[in-house]
């Protein structure tokens, strides 16, 4: 019996030496990419450029493809298997938990680099010239709206629209009727053919990460040639550095810390789930990023499948650490210059709001702008300030997306690891 435990032993200890070996080849793989990407891009030339947009549109295109089933399937998968057990309630009590501790920090980080910086009004005439920038549509839209716009009328409308939330809506109702259904041969039926589904996808995203080399290349020579063109120029100083300043201490200091005290390695987290932070800094969405973020964690972090196919998608919808941060700050700074009083009671209370506003938001590409704009243009503020932060969101955008796809994987690790050896 000995004997045959040191085989299983020794068999367990190679396959790790091998997984790590592979993960250490794809990391250098990756890196490669994004440097050789990067030179590229900043040589400017008219046909590799053109080569970079297609591929790195053909890329976003698959993820938008394979993004919106991962979410519907994976909750409709574990809550069918889950049902009205036990687990269910403790992994999502354990996922909205640290979702709520991660949002509230990073909203507190950016408020407090707010009033230490303190970023100064800009001039009249700046705002004015700003308006312009503003999408007429955009500033016409509600929170209401926004809110009303997330219960389906019908099943296909959503996952044609890419409406996250309404998604996610319908795939909890088909996950717990299911759970709840008589057991029936029909059902049996149906379980399998859903389950047979979601295998086929799980099939097609491990294809999209073994030519993800090829993706992040592209993105890395695109974004590069942007910058290099003056696409992407300008700052309004303080401000951005409220932002960007509060980003980069939630991703580097408070979420490593959160790590820390659940007893995991955040240079090990941070190392295995790489692939995701990669892909959703370039994406801009962490829902289009989600098939990646769910095989990173599963592939290399080892997490539990119950545990990732069921917190990873909620995440995606309302663990926005970047986004409360984003519409916090911005808000006050609209709010500020438009004349607001903001004593410390109206910023804690914008503090709440934009936790609870970021929540609501969906994982899509300038979602907390649009979200922000909303906000602002239901209270009557001044929303040329919103235009001209405009042309400097693209890479505000790509931050926040970066530290939520973060956040994502260090509530799905900490959910893992409180729960280890708990659920079959």
């Amino acid at each position: 019996m000995s004997s045959e435990n040191d085989v299983k032993e020794k068999a367990q200890a190679a396959m790790d030496q091998t997984d790590r070996k592979g993960q250490f080849k794809q990391m250098v793989l990756w890196f490669g990419a994004l440097i050789v990407g990067g030179i590229l891009g900043w040589c400017n030339i008219p046909m590799l450029n053109d080569a970079f947009n297609f591929v790195a549109t053909v890329f976003t295109r698959l993820f938008q493809f394979v993004a919106v089933p991962t979410i519907a399937l994976a909750v409709i998968t574990t809550l069918s298997s889950l049902g009205a057990k036990k687990e269910t309630g403790r992994i999502f009590s354990h996922a909205v938990v640290y979702t709520l501790l991660t949002t509230f920090a990073a909203a507190a980080v950016g408020l407090a680099l707010f009033i230490f910086i303190a970023p100064e009004n800009l001039p009249a005439d700046v705002i004015g010239a700003g308006v312009a920038d503003v999408p007429d549509k955009l500033g016409k839209l509600s929170y209401y709206d926004h809110f009303l716009s997330v219960i389906p009328n019908n099943i296909l409308q959503p996952f044609i629209a890419g409406n996250v939330l309404s998604v996610l809506l319908i795939a909890f109702a088909v996950g717990l009727g299911l759970a709840f259904m008589p057991k029936s041969e029909n059902t049996e039926m149906l379980l399998k053919v859903i389950n047979g589904l979601q295998e086929l996808l799980f099939t097609l995203i491990k294809g999209i990460v073994w030519a993800l080399p090829v993706g992040i290349l592209a993105f890395a020579g695109q974004l590069a040639a942007q910058i290099e063109a003056g696409v992407i120029v300008g700052s309004l100083g303080k401000y951005v550095a409220v932002v960007m300043g509060g980003n980069f201490i939630q991703f580097f200091i408070i979420l490593p810390i959160f790590l820390l005290i659940r007893g995991l390695n955040p240079l090990n987290v941070f190392k295995k789930m790489a692939p995701a932070l990669a892909v959703a800094l370039f994406t801009k969405s962490s829902a289009a990023t989600l098939p990646v973020t769910m095989a990173s964690a599963e592939d290399n972090l080892k997490v539990n499948k119950k545990v990732s196919r069921f917190v990873l998608p909620i995440c995606t919808t309302i663990n926005m650490n970047g986004c409360a941060a984003f519409i916090l700050v911005t808000s006050l700074f609209v709010m500020q210059n438009a004349g607001f009083e903001l004593g410390m009671g109206t910023m804690l209370t914008w503090l709440f709001v934009a936790v609870f506003a970021a929540v609501g938001n969906a994982g899509v590409p300038m979602g907390c702008y649009f979200l922000t704009l909303s906000l602002m243009s239901s209270m009557g503020a001044p929303l040329g300030i919103m235009g001209i932060i405009l042309p400097i969101y693209t890479i505000i955008d790509m931050i926040e997306t970066a530290e939520n796809v973060w956040s994502d994987s260090c509530v799905c690790a900490m959910t893992d690891n409180d729960l280890k050896g708990t659920l079959d």
